[in-house]
């Protein structure tokens, strides 16, 4: 227990120390544009298909089930509201971030982690770059810039996945699914789960690469390192939604 204890106590610190240093290179130049472009592709581009999968699948699911059970108390109409507040405020920023970390986190600490057991980063200090500017800054803020984006788009084709379903299966009117849906949703829930998303891609990002800097024992080492980035950056994903609920909903 003592054990366990002092070795999240040691991640944390990490995790912290390599914040401060974001922070502190993020506006000093030069700015890395070029490997910023790169990791937006990585993130974005190649977890497109992914994210808008899962997006429409949960929808589907959700629609087919809350409709089926409002369908006895003669509540059907509500399907699109409800789908809409579970996607833009839970949802869509949850699941996206959940697809992120799996695909996204996984890579960076692997990717990191064989650079540090192979000497790489050290050949970095070597030539006089600063690790942290050339790898971190540019995944970290790549991660934040993308996936409140790949959540609004997620969010779209959960919605076309619910429509579906309440047209096909439940027979509700594609008009009145939209209209309803706009009726309910205000600019605060998308706001929320935009803010959610942002804070989430940061955990994602600063634990895979905290996780792949420090990663040592060759090839084991670096498969115990990106399985420890799945499992913190998930549970840290879960924990930070309910806090980042509680205060968004106080607001």
């Amino acid at each position: 227990m003592a054990n366990s204890l002092a070795g999240f106590l040691s991640e944390l610190g990490e995790v912290g120390l390599l914040t401060r240093d974001f922070a502190r290179l993020l506006v000093r130049r030069p700015f890395e544009a070029r490997l910023l472009i790169e990791q937006l592709d990585n993130v974005g581009v190649k977890s497109f298909t992914v994210v808008n999968l899962t997006a429409i699948f949960s929808a589907m699911v959700l629609a087919l089930q809350t409709g089926t059970l409002l369908g006895k108390f003669g509540a059907k109409i509500y399907v699109s509201r409800i789908i809409g507040l579970s996607l833009f405020r839970e949802l869509g920023p949850v699941l996206t971030a959940l697809m992120i970390g799996g695909r996204v986190g996984a890579g960076i600490t692997a990717e990191l982690g064989a650079m540090n057991v192979t000497e790489q980063i050290d050949a970095l200090r070597a030539l006089g770059a600063n690790p942290v500017k050339k790898l971190v800054v540019p995944r970290v803020l790549a991660t934040m810039i993308m996936l409140p984006t790949l959540t609004l788009i997620a969010d779209g084709f959960g919605i076309l996945g619910g429509m579906l379903i309440g047209v096909a299966q439940l027979g509700l009117g594609a008009n009145y699914f939209l209209g309803s849906l706009m009726q309910m949703t205000q600019l605060s829930d998308v706001f929320g789960g935009f803010l959610k998303a942002a804070v989430f891609g940061y955990i994602i990002a600063i634990i895979a690469c905290a996780k792949g800097l420090g990663a040592s024992g060759g090839a084991g080492g670096v498969g115990r390192a990106t399985t420890s980035t799945v499992v913190t950056a998930s549970v840290s994903i879960l924990v930070s939604d309910f806090f980042l609920t509680k205060v968004l909903l106080s607001l």
